[in-house]
């Protein structure tokens, strides 16, 4: 039985920096050690009863060795900030005044492309209606529009991404009817020599542009787009 307690507990502690690790994503709406206290008692739970070979009380033994383990979990979450943060995370900002927090994106293993679905989830389409944009620690997504901002909901088009990482979204350049010369030669004028700076790079219908080189604060721009570039 204590053999039982001990491996439990291995268990339990393993999944949970494993879970920790995976970052925000894979977390969803719970708490990290809510999440592997549910999937182990789920198996627990399933094993004892379907293989009449192990004796019932060894998964009883485990699953109260789990309520333990959650009660001290408790405990730490109510009482230590601390361990708190080091158990269930902290609320990561990826979006302030200055732009997109690139670094706090790699923390939390997101891209982009994920942070565009957030927006679009929280009724934003552009990277400019928030002033801070947020996912809590357990992985829920929030954030402050702009006071008195229009949202690109509300405009012509939606915002489409043309630059990620230095490289061109090469399906995007095909919807707006664009080539990778014509943002070239956009960056060319803000003095961007090097594609590989551009972090980010959208434009909407009417030619606004948002742009944010690594390590700098995003710019709005305006662009003449070609007669054909409608979507």
């Amino acid at each position: 039985m204590g053999l039982i307690f001990i491996r439990t507990t291995i268990i339990f502690i393993s999944l949970l920096l494993i879970m920790r690790l995976m970052g925000k994503r894979q977390i969803g709406e719970m708490q990290p050690f809510e999440l592997v206290i549910t999937l182990l008692i789920a198996e627990l739970a399933c094993i004892p009863m379907s293989d009449t070979t192990i004796p019932l009380l060894y998964g009883v033994i485990s699953m109260i060795a789990i309520f333990f383990l959650h009660q001290i979990m408790l405990l730490i979450d109510l009482k230590c900030r601390g361990l708190k943060t080091l158990v269930a995370g902290k609320p990561a900002i990826v979006i302030n005044k200055n732009g997109i927090d690139i670094s706090e994106l790699k923390k939390n293993n997101l891209d982009i492309n994920d942070l565009i679905e957030s927006l679009r989830g929280a009724g934003y389409f552009a990277f400019d209606d928030v002033d801070y944009a947020l996912y809590e620690a357990s992985g829920k997504f929030s954030a402050m529009a702009k006071e008195n901002k229009e949202t690109s909901a509300q405009k012509s088009s939606i915002p489409l991404l043309i630059i990620t990482d230095g490289k061109f979204e090469k399906h995007n350049l095909d919807l707006t009817h664009t080539t990778e010369k014509y943002f070239l030669q956009i960056l060319e004028k803000e003095n961007i020599q090097s594609l590989k700076k551009v972090f980010v790079l959208t434009i909407d219908g009417t030619g606004k542009i948002y742009l944010q080189c690594r390590g700098e604060k995003y710019k709005i721009l305006q662009a003449t787009l070609p007669k054909e570039s409608v979507w």
